[in-house]
């Protein structure tokens, strides 16, 4: 049963208590860094010759660590390639040659 009752209007608009942020987990602490070094990173790709290698840490999963780049990139606005090397991924900015030919073809233009 619900019950109802008037009450006065400084209730509704007395301001809010504000809360304090949660405090984050080290795992989400590390994931923070790791976005704020990848974004770092993005920062220094200017041209075709700019490219990093990201290596893998011991705990660390390949395919999420590649999300995680790209999902900054499109943050960040910019559009890269990454591709697989011997410890970890090799990231750069995407140019025409770079880019995958799998999938669909492009709509032309015209």
């Amino acid at each position: 049963m619900v019950r109802i009752r008037q009450v006065d209007v400084t209730m509704l608009d007395k301001p809010k208590a504000e809360r304090a942020a949660p405090e984050l987990s080290p795992r989400a602490r590390e994931r923070l860094a790791q976005e704020r070094q990848f974004k770092r990173m993005l920062s220094r790709i200017g041209d075709r010759d700019s490219v990093f290698e990201v290596r893998l840490g011991k705990d660390e999963k390949p395919m999420t660590v590649r999300q995680r780049l790209m999902k900054v990139a499109a943050d960040e606005g910019k559009e890269i390639v990454v591709r697989r090397s011997e410890k970890g991924w090799l990231v750069g900015l995407a140019t025409p040659d770079r880019r995958s030919r799998r999938g669909r073809r492009r709509a032309s233009a015209g």
